[in-house]
């Protein structure tokens, strides 16, 4: 969202000034038919065809035939409210660039919806992110009549049933529906304003209740595709949120409940979208203070109970930068700006800070890149601003990735006519409902808008790619196995760990108790459906004549199993987890030592999974069935060597 700024004074009498950091800024719903979207023309141009739901593969997003379905979105805000925080919340100059959403999407006091749907057809759309916020959805009063005032048969709703309508549109028209939990408070984005945090005015449990409300709410309208969690988690006045610390503000963690809950108690079929952490630390020249975006999740990423469900996400904006907080005067640190960095250093800056995650294939990090805001002002006559919005869409043509403009839709004029509203909007219209913006000439923006929208990119089918997931065990259980967690508590007291079904356990650390699993090679399940695993505690499936670690303990699956989970005790080895396997599997196979440094296939298949740790791996047409480990002095009980097979007999 656009910069607003807001001062805070606190301790050692410093004043310290945080901007925007990177934005500008019960019953079901109604059902849509679940069969192919292809809805109406606009301005010539035919509504893209594509078959809900959505998943994911590898780099790619797909949908339910295994075509390339790319993001080509806008962000249509309100529902997550304008008002600015301070003054009058019924007096418009209170509100966003004099904008009151009265806390429902944009325009509809001014438009017709259908005509609305049409002009975002006519710029090639084929998504949206719609923002909203907790407080939205347990609001129960209805709207002003004149918030929905060209669009009547919206009188006398909820904010909520408003937005339901909305949605019902959308899809009916063939739109995917990103639905994007912005705010706790129905309120303008993104300064110190009480919504730093997705628990910043409410408990993690509340927040995930809440999606879990959503996600039920809609789990019968397939065009609903996707739950992006929160947006651009950053510092609050005492406090910075945290990338795996275990802690309250720790957001990888707090993102992994919320998507568990999600895809099992919900709906399973939702693509799940983490932002990364849009800020941390005070922005004074001489503290430590930046952008951390996506950079965390090279070394801890998220493994989801469904896979091929998961997308990063980051935002973009000219007058923010990776240090650079977007004030300007009070709170401006001498760091640059992205619009103050050649083509080529914002390049390889964005790529370090998100771009990374879809363009290094074969990682644990792997996943569809979403930069879900990125935008500027119609306005804007700054050579810098307008020169960084070229290089950054044709970053986003060149790398095929996915996106969403911020703002879609905003006003021209206020309601007596006099010129008004936020000029970064793509489609603007006045208080007749006469619309402005890129689509109607004079926009200097509409140049690049149009090489970006008609870039070449991949279509059509996208092949099954391997996939490779991390587990941790850092602070709590991590099984990410809906069949493992049947078992119930399957190791008590120990911290347990387990790959999401139809994966394999290949990879271990020596410290640490990070695992690596995959599909690789063949991107098939390995395991047998419905069949029920084994807990191995103890050597009893260690063949007479079969000793692979002599002198260690060993934790090996039976005959026809293989490895998909572990326990710890602190850092000792508990127990392995091992699963029925649908084929013959080879026996044999080699000891892989790992105690004494990393023992890996060449080309890191995978990725560090354990930055900073020893770890073994075994190579990838192979599977782990067995564990060894000793309590002799210097190694503690931790995990030393995995016994790896051939996947196939006669290997």
């Amino acid at each position: 969202m656009q910069p607003l700024l807001r001062s805070v004074c606190r301790a050692l009498a410093m004043c310290l000034v945080l901007t925007g950091l990177a934005v500008p800024g019960a019953a079901a719903a109604p059902a849509v038919p679940t069969a192919s979207a292809s809805g109406p023309s606009a301005a010539g141009k035919a509504a893209e065809t594509w078959t809900a739901p959505l998943s994911t593969r590898g780099r790619y997003i797909v949908d339910a035939d295994g075509r390339r379905f790319r993001l080509k979105s806008a962000n249509w805000d309100g529902a997550q409210g304008s008002w600015n925080g301070s003054g009058d919340i019924n007096d418009p100059a209170a509100h966003h660039s004099g904008q009151n959403s009265h806390g429902i999407p944009l325009g509809l006091d001014r438009v017709g919806i259908a005509e609305l749907l049409a002009d975002f057809r006519a710029l090639g759309l084929n998504s949206i992110r719609l923002p909203f916020s907790n407080e939205m959805l347990h609001a129960t009063g209805p709207v002003p009549d004149a918030a929905v005032a060209a669009n009547p048969q919206l009188r006398g709703k909820t904010p909520l049933r408003v937005f339901d309508a909305v949605v019902e549109a959308l899809t009916a028209d063939g739109f995917a529906v990103i639905l994007n939990n912005h705010t706790n408070t129905t309120r303008w984005c993104c300064g110190l304003d009480g919504n730093e945090r997705w628990n910043s005015r409410q408990t993690t449990r509340q927040w995930a209740d809440d999606w879990v409300f959503m996600a039920r709410r809609y789990q019968h309208n397939s065009r609903v595709v996707g739950a992006d969690l929160y947006n651009e988690v950053r510092r609050d006045v005492l406090d910075d949120p945290n990338w795996g610390l275990g802690d309250g503000h720790d957001w990888q963690a707090a993102a992994q409940e919320a998507a568990d809950r999600i895809l099992t108690e919900a709906n399973p079929r939702l693509l799940i979208v983490i932002e990364g952490i849009n800020w941390t630390g005070v922005p004074v020249d001489g503290l430590p203070h930046g952008r951390p975006t996506l950079a965390p999740v090279r070394t801890l990423s998220h493994t989801l109970v469904t896979s091929g469900k998961l997308v990063y996400s980051a935002h973009f904006y000219g007058y923010t930068g990776p240090h650079h907080s977007g004030a300007t005067g009070v709170g401006e640190t001498s760091d640059p700006r992205y619009q103050d960095l050649t083509r080529d250093q914002l390049r390889a800056v964005l790529h370090d800070q998100a771009f990374y995650v879809s363009e290094e294939s074969g990682q644990h990090f792997t996943a569809p890149l979403w930069i879900s805001e990125f935008g500027v002002g119609s306005e804007e006559s700054g050579q810098a601003a307008r020169a960084w919005f070229g290089n950054l869409t044709d970053y986003l043509a060149d790398t095929d990735t996915d996106f969403a403009y911020w703002p879609l839709v905003g006003w021209s004029t206020d309601g007596q006519g006099r010129p008004a509203g936020d000029n970064w909007a793509m489609l603007r219209y006045d208080s007749a409902g006469r619309r402005s913006g890129i689509l109607d000439g004079d926009d200097w923006r509409a140049t690049a808008w149009h090489r970006l929208m008609t870039a070449p990119q991949k279509t059509g089918p996208v092949p099954s790619t391997p996939a490779w997931h991390l587990l941790t065990t850092d602070h709590r259980d991590f099984v990410q196995s809906l069949s493992a967690r049947s078992l119930g508590d399957w190791d008590s007291g120990a911290r347990k760990a387990a790959c999401p079904d139809g994966e394999r356990l290949i990879g271990l650390s020596h410290t640490r108790g990070r695992g690596l699993c995959t599909d690789a090679p063949t991107a098939g399940a390995l395991h047998t459906p419905g069949s029920v695993a084994t807990v191995v505690r103890d050597e009893r499936y260690v063949p007479a004549g079969g000793d692979w670690a002599p002198g260690y303990s060993k934790l090996q699956c039976p005959d026809g199993q293989f490895l998909t989970g572990y326990s710890l005790r602190g850092e000792k080895v508990s127990a392995a987890l091992c699963t029925p396997a649908r084929t013959a599997l080879g026996t044999g196979g080699s000891t892989l030592w790992f105690d004494r440094g990393d023992n890996r296939p060449p080309g890191d298949p995978g990725g560090d999974f354990a930055h900073g740790h020893y770890k073994g791996q075994c190579p990838s047409r192979s599977y782990a069935a067995g564990i060894a480990y000793t309590h002799r002095i210097g190694h503690l009980g931790r995990p030393d060597a995995l016994l790896c097979r051939p996947l196939t007999r006669g290997n």
